[in-house]
């Protein structure tokens, strides 16, 4: 393996071409239009432990979370500049629940992670009180994941990305893709807006758009868009010390329900705006922002910390994230296609999961013994070969 071509230069993509050029492979990396300009922009650098059950996906967090310190080293030593950008912030996250069944459920989801390795403590009411001094003191049960990380995923993309190019790296923006190039069965390169561009292996890291991309090779795999909604508050003086969310949110992230799916997520930023989420609904590719997410986003917000009631409101925005039906990204071969390579489908967790799903690919594309059985994640898998269009995710709803 000399060559590899990577589609898209969103976090994944950025993460694959530091790794995979680190590993010696010459790496090109197409995107459509700029670098980490689409999901990876419109989401909050989670880097997260607490929102994930037992089994694979947990697994493939883990390991991020244990090679994120690694690369902050590695970053600040090669591209110190770009690292600053990164504003990793290891704040620890409080999950907790508001009624009495959601506390019981918590407790159970937390006593299964902790099973699985996970580091999580409940908090008394002292303990919560001194450690979100703002937070709603109508709580349940509260646990605490010091594990739970947070960067600016911009920030983030362009930093692994630079590493990359010190390494060798070359990056085309503007570089759509517009079909295969094929010799004797296999991928060995793709049409673009800009001409021909060839590789041993093609990854398609092209986020929300996979699917329509995987669809021009006809390979087609069922990767949908999924879009999330994000409230930024005018700058406030410290009122949130965690990353601090309503367990429901849990339940949002798995929900295969189509319509508006909303949960309370409220985060502070270094510059002293609140990041306030999350919503998710699969509407295709609409862009509008719509009130009811807006509202819905608010509402919970203001219900764990009800001074933000008085909070300005300074800006909204909005993203589509990959949506694989069975919650699992999608890292490796295509079976049906030698040449082509997958790592997508990650929807909202991408910046969580990106250094893991680098690290794995490479040592597929390498031939290295994998760190993780990257069997879970494979494409011959029903929710990745499942028809690729349904009428909520084609048209707008």
């Amino acid at each position: 393996m000399s060559e590899v071509l990577i589609i898209g230069a969103g976090v994944i993509g950025c993460a694959l071409a530091e790794r995979i050029s680190r590993a010696g492979v010459s790496v090109l990396v197409c995107e459509q239009g700029a670098v980490a300009s689409a999901t990876t922009a419109h989401g909050e650098g989670n880097v997260l432990v607490s929102d994930k059950g037992p089994g694979p996906e947990l697994e493939l967090a883990g390991l991020s979370r244990r090679l994120w310190p690694q690369m902050l080293d590695r970053l600040a030593e090669r591209v110190p500049d770009a690292a600053a950008a990164v504003e990793w912030e290891a704040k620890g996250g409080i999950v907790v629940a508001t009624t009495h069944a959601g506390a019981v459920a918590l407790r159970e989801f937390a006593a299964t992670q902790r099973r699985a390795g996970v580091r999580v403590a409940e908090l008394d009411g002292d303990r919560l009180a001194a450690a979100e001094p703002w937070l709603t003191r109508d709580v349940c049960a509260a646990m605490h994941y010091p594990d739970d990380a947070q960067v600016q995923p911009t920030g983030a993309a362009t930093a692994l990305l630079t590493a990359a190019i010190r390494s060798g790296a070359a990056v085309e923006t503007g570089c759509a893709v517009t079909g295969p190039i094929l010799s004797n069965g296999r991928l060995v390169g793709v049409r673009t807006t800009r001409g021909p561009r060839y590789g041993d292996a093609i990854v398609l890291a092209a986020g929300p758009w996979s699917g329509d991309v995987s669809r021009t090779f006809g390979a087609p795999i069922a990767v949908r868009p999924r879009r999330g909604d994000v409230l930024i508050t005018a700058p406030m003086p410290p009122t949130v010390f965690h990353k601090v969310y309503d367990a429901d949110y849990v339940g949002a992230v798995e929900s295969d329900d189509t319509g508006l799916r909303a949960s309370a997520v409220v985060e502070a930023t270094r510059g002293g705006p609140l990041l306030l989420g999350s919503s998710r609904r699969r509407c295709g590719f609409d862009d509008r922002l719509r009130l009811d997410s807006l509202s819905a986003i608010a509402r919970k917000a203001i219900r764990l910390f009800p001074t933000l009631a008085d909070a300005a409101i300074m800006r909204a925005y909005g993203g589509f994230r990959p949506y694989v039906a069975d919650h699992l990204p999608v890292i490796g071969p295509d079976v049906r296609l030698p040449g082509l390579w997958h790592a997508t489908g990650h929807e909202g967790a991408g910046i969580g999961l990106s250094l893991a799903t680098a690290e794995l690919l490479t040592q597929m594309l390498t031939g290295r013994p994998p760190a993780l059985d990257p069997t879970p994640f494979r494409i011959d898998r029903p929710a990745v070969l499942a028809p690729l269009a349904s009428t909520v995710d084609m048209v707008a709803g």
